[in-house]
């Protein structure tokens, strides 16, 4: 499977990339192809079928609502966060949905809007989508699955051996860590120039730095959005915005919490990961990495890294953001980066490892010391749960970026400190978040059936 740096960091919308972003992606789909196929004028009434993961926790993540803007020909990453809510709130008051911007056909909300307590067998993020003609007749319907990161496959791709992305031929493929660090030792290869020439494949190196930075300034545009930004965040939690306050409180103090300059960083790293899952969890625009309930660590990590290092460069942030997409289409290619396949050990945990890589890799690591650091910060991660409150991407997801950061942070220290030789693979690990993922209970993937979803509002 080759995968791209840009398919794991993606311009998009919050609250989430696989109920959000992926739901939004397949809409748009759907309807690319009634006009491709010339039936767009043909549809009256579309239908929508949410299953598994899409329909426990929709409504809180939005997915509905991405539905309904990505039917309009929205995408995630040019779409205006700001239009959605007042676009759904239309289409509610008039039954109406105005398909690809340009076909007017009915769409009534308790009729056409399905959230269904059933799973898909390929994956737990399922949706299914109808148009009927005038005659009540199908003209095209097709099953989507939002599979993390905002990836999307629909029914004809879902086999075993799917591959999210059009594949290539790559110079350097590797499928696994071994072979990563193999293909380093025998081309004297750091993991990001690796990285850098598979990318070249699909673009010049020029556009591919180009690109990352890019999305450099999308994520450290989410974290200014998030420190200016105050209030109570949408859906019902009446979880406060804290990062605006807090930025304000250390631009005040003189010294930090604990009287060292060292930890002195730790606020400043828990702020900026803050900041970005307070504007993910308020629909704002923000970059996944690799997902939208990880997107905070890796700017996390790169904006520390760049605060509180003398000249850091522009190719100090490419080779970071290259050697964490090394990290992250191994935890994609053999195992997940989907909260509702395996728990947050494959978002929260897989944004850590990257993060780790990324920021041992600037700091001068070898590609043994990269591929350590990224064990030590998925390891350490085995067994998370995705247990939402509310369905939203709030508590506790909001804080487990901040402390995911600082795992990072420290998973780099340690790599730094060794050889690169240690005790378990990165292989092992990896492999071991997709057997815990598979052994774990569904209430715990992203249901809000269990844990502290059930807890934190029992009487």
């Amino acid at each position: 499977m080759s995968i791209s740096v840009f398919d794991l960091f993606k311009i998009g919308v919050g609250p989430s990339s696989s109920h959000t972003v992926g739901p939004m992606v397949a809409a748009a789909n759907f309807a690319d192809h009634l006009a491709q196929h010339n039936l767009a004028q043909a549809v009256v009434q579309i239908r929508v079928d949410l299953y598994g993961s899409l329909s426990a926790t929709g409504v809180g993540h939005g997915t509905d609502n991405s539905v309904i803007v990505g039917l309009m020909g929205e995408r995630p990453h040019s779409i205006d966060p700001q239009m959605i809510l007042p676009a759904v709130a239309a289409v509610k008051e008039s039954n109406t949905l105005n398909l690809l911007g340009q076909f007017p056909i009915s769409f009534i909300w308790q009729r056409d809007m399905n959230l269904l307590e059933e799973n898909l067998p390929y994956h737990p993020n399922a949706m299914r989508l109808s148009a009927f003609d005038a005659d009540d007749n199908l003209l095209y319907d097709n099953v989507y699955y939002s599979i993390g990161g905002g990836f999307v496959i629909d029914e004809s791709e879902a086999t075993a051996d799917a591959h999210v992305v059009p594949q290539v031929e790559l110079p350097y493929e590797f499928n696994n860590a071994v072979e990563l660090l193999t293909l380093c030792q025998e081309n004297k290869f750091t993991v990001s120039q690796l990285m850098m020439e598979n990318e070249k494949v699909w673009r010049s190196e020029k556009e591919v730095r180009d690109g990352l930075m890019d999305i450099w300034a999308a994520m450290k545009e989410c974290i200014a959005n998030g420190l200016h930004s105050e209030g109570i965040l949408p859906g019902g939690l009446h979880v406060k915005r804290r990062a605006m306050g807090l930025h304000k409180s250390l631009i005040r103090s003189t010294k930090p919490n604990i009287i060292s300059s060292t930890l002195g960083a730790m606020d400043w790293v828990n702020l900026y990961a803050l900041a970005v899952n307070e504007e993910n969890a308020a629909g704002g625009r923000m970059v996944t990495a690799p997902t939208n309930g990880a997107a905070g660590i890796i700017p996390a990590v790169l904006m520390y890294y760049t605060e509180f290092t003398p000249n850091a460069t522009e190719e100090n942030v490419v080779d970071f953001l290259l050697a964490a997409a090394a990290i992250g289409a191994l935890c994609k290619k053999n195992a997940s980066i989907s909260g509702a396949e395996v728990g947050c050990q494959g978002e929260v945990g897989s944004a850590c490892a990257m993060a780790a890589a990324g920021l041992c890799e600037v700091l001068g690591g070898t590609p043994e010391q990269v591929e350590n650091a990224a064990e030590i910060g998925l390891e350490h991660n085995l067994g998370l749960t995705c247990d939402p409150v509310g369905g939203l991407v709030q508590v506790p997801c909001i804080e487990r970026n901040a402390i995911g950061a600082m795992k990072a942070i420290n998973a780099t220290q340690m790599a730094l400190r060794g050889d690169g030789k240690h005790f378990i693979s990165l292989d092992k690990v990896i492999r071991t978040m997709r057997d815990t993922g598979m052994d774990m209970q569904d209430k715990y993937k992203e249901t809000s059936r269990g844990g502290l979803a059930v807890n934190a509002i029992e009487c």
